[in-house]
């Protein structure tokens, strides 16, 4: 007999149900663990085709696997109200407990998950579910003030907005399917449509660090405790060319510190499996992760890969090396190498030298406008020398040793105006002058005592010494390149740029470099596919100058259309564009994204429009929703918020 397939609801205690699907092995294998991934994206149709994942481990590595609608989304009910609830958290122990208790289950259970399941593996870690054993958070964040996409260095992250931040408006009113919950499925979506609120609002309002951030961080949680929740045997990924890259060495350093075995794999991927990930190499991403799974889940280990045995606790990072960039470069330059799991450095300071001056330009960022890319039309940065041609750069000697680590910049600054920011980056520039960008860091210079504190407007021409950690990397320059630290103040549209126009000045500053120390050996591992998965069809991305209106607009539209089960069809429509005006620094964002299923006899349609308007005065927010069944109108909902700028002069409040 093979592995099954079979469609379950989990009971939660206060009645609740949540749909899952389970991929069960054979059972003449006896009781397995089980791999538990719970998401708000919706298993029977937007992301079925994740389910292969989930057979691969079934089938290959013995595996019993869960995949779970959260509450309120997909098939289980409930109200979905926003990102990482404390009723998810709990609902998700409850799960693992009823997991654990099943027949084919011997006891044990892992979690696994990319981005938001990734998050919420390390979040219930740190509730301490009895039965679960270990976790694998791939592309997740310890901070989600800091490192998510709704802020960066306290500035709002503008692409992203009309991104996964819209995206979820009309997603999370879709209806469950009907194949799955039965009779009274349009009720239920009717019910949807009427109360659900869309999430960006309560992102916008909340601009400044505080306990509503803390909920499912684990490096500042609500309560005030950190890492020291997690005890359970912790796996992290990251990728090089991800937004999520910095809970990497700090997360596993913290780890460390408390006894936590855990494993870093670091490559020079973008937010996607590591299998098919742009940029290469690629590696067989389910074989590492079994191993770990098997490394604490099975009794005796039994490991499922062919690779070298797993130690308890290290950091296996690729180093990357110059590579001309593209925005859908196939493979990147550089070697892995194994680390212990805190990589032994010293510090070398550079100074820059000699007092710049600056009027911002509010479009400069174009070139690497955001950085929590997948899939296309969500590419890597290009060359940067036009918008280093910008900014204030200083080019010195790069070091002969990799840097590995967060290198952090400090420089003595002033504006001239109450309200800036910062935008710097490391770059690595070739002698015909391309610029590849290695890291970067923005602030809001509101945060310029911390950005975990409470921001406050500039004095124009008083100067502060402002630190900047910028994004880890790991990153070794080719011998007769140069290291280029560019400065300027905005980083658009990755986040916003300042409210109206202002100058910056900086007199003088450092730049310190986390320098690799010693020789290490080189992992081995399975390869992934030989080129990545990225296709351009039916994908427009572009940047467009008004020239006589002084505008820049950035502009995204991708459609994409696919079988999904119980015989059915999705089609998503996505469009988004952002703009500034480079004379008075006004922004807009405009967003519309369209998602239709359709079933036997069944077809469902749900568009939803977002516009964005931002000022000196505030920032201004209307969406709207549609939704149809079989042609029908069945809701039309509207909301609008004026949200003045916060404290710091910039933002929403």
């Amino acid at each position: 007999m093979t592995g099954t397939r079979r469609e379950v609801l989990v009971p939660m205690s206060d009645g609740v149900e949540l749909a899952a699907t389970l991929f069960l092995p054979d059972p003449a294998s006896g009781p397995q663990p089980c791999l538990l991934e719970a998401l708000p994206y919706r298993k029977d149709d937007l992301t079925s085709s994740y389910a292969a994942g989930y057979e691969a481990l079934r089938d290959a590595h013995g595996y019993a696997v869960c995949r779970l609608d959260l509450r309120g989304t997909g098939s289980s009910s409930g109200d979905a109200t926003d990102e990482y609830p404390a009723e998810e958290q709990r609902d998700l122990v409850e799960v693992i407990a009823w997991l654990a208790a099943q027949d084919w289950c011997d006891g044990g259970v892992g979690m696994f998950g990319t981005s938001y399941s990734g998050f919420n593996s390390l979040q219930i870690a740190c509730e301490r579910p009895p039965a679960l054993k270990a976790i694998c958070a791939i592309y997740a964040t310890d901070d989600r003030w800091t490192d998510d996409v709704h802020w960066r260095g306290g500035a709002l992250r503008l692409v992203d907005l009309v991104d996964y931040c819209h995206y979820m408006t009309p997603m999370c009113v879709l209806p469950p399917v009907p194949a799955v919950w039965g009779e009274g499925w349009q009720d239920e979506w009717l019910r949807r449509l009427a109360t659900n609120e869309p999430w960006v609002l309560t992102w916008l309002r909340e601009s400044v660090h505080g306990d509503y951030w803390r909920r499912g961080s684990v490096r500042l949680g609500a309560d005030g405790a950190g890492y020291e929740r997690i005890a359970c045997p912790t796996m992290l990924v990251a990728g090089w060319a991800d937004g999520y890259r910095n809970n990497s060495f700090r997360t596993v350093a913290a780890l460390a510190a408390n006894g936590v075995p855990h494993r870093l794999l670091a490559g020079p991927w973008a937010h996607a499996d590591p299998t098919h990930a742009m940029p290469g190499p690629r590696i067989d991403f389910d074989t590492e992760m079994a191993a770990w799974f098997d490394r604490w889940l099975r009794e005796p280990v039994e490991r499922s890969s062919v690779v070298e045995p797993v130690e308890t606790s290290h950091c296996d990072v690729f180093v990357r090396s110059s590579t001309r960039p593209e925005p859908d470069l196939d493979l990147h330059e550089g070697r892995w190498l194994r680390l212990p799991s805190v990589p032994p450095t010293t510090t070398r300071t550079l100074g820059l030298e000699g007092q710049q001056s600056l009027a911002v330009v509010p479009d400069l960022g174009t070139a690497a406008w955001i950085d929590c890319a997948g899939h296309l039309p969500w590419g890597l940065s290009t060359d940067q020398r036009l918008d280093d041609a910008r900014s204030l750069t200083w080019d010195l000697d790069p070091p002969r040793d990799p840097v590995v680590g967060h290198p952090r910049v400090t420089l003595r600054v002033s504006a001239d105006a109450p309200a800036a920011s910062l935008s710097v980056k490391l770059c690595d520039v070739f002698p015909d002058g391309t610029s590849a960008l290695v890291s970067r860091g923005t602030l809001d210079l509101a945060f310029r005592d911390g950005v975990h504190g409470t921001p406050a407007p500039l004095v124009p021409g008083e100067e502060h010494d402002v630190p900047l950690d910028l994004d880890a990397c790991a990153y070794s320059w080719t011998p007769g390149n140069r290291l280029r630290v560019s400065v300027a103040g905005a980083d658009w549209p990755n986040t916003v740029a300042p409210p109206a126009p202002v100058a910056l000045t900086v007199h003088r500053g450092s730049l310190e470099l986390p320098l690799l120390v010693g020789d290490f050996p080189a992992p081995t591992f399975t390869p992934g596919a030989e080129h990545s998965a990225e296709s351009a069809e039916g994908v427009t991305w572009e940047i467009r100058d008004d020239v006589l209106r002084r505008t820049t607009h950035a502009r995204t539209h991708a459609v994409s259309e696919y079988d999904t089960p119980y015989d059915g069809r999705a089609r998503e429509d996505y469009f988004g564009e952002v703009g500034v005006d480079r004379r008075t620094f006004a922004q807009t964002a405009h967003a519309q994204t369209t998602l239709e299923l359709a079933w036997p006899g069944v077809a469902v349609h749900v568009r939803s429009v977002m516009d964005v308007t931002i000022t000196g005065d505030g920032v201004d927010v209307a969406i709207e929703t549609w939704a149809r069944l079989d042609d029908e109108p069945v809701s039309h909902r509207t909301w609008h918020e004026r949200l003045p700028h916060r404290g710091g002069g910039r933002q929403p409040a």
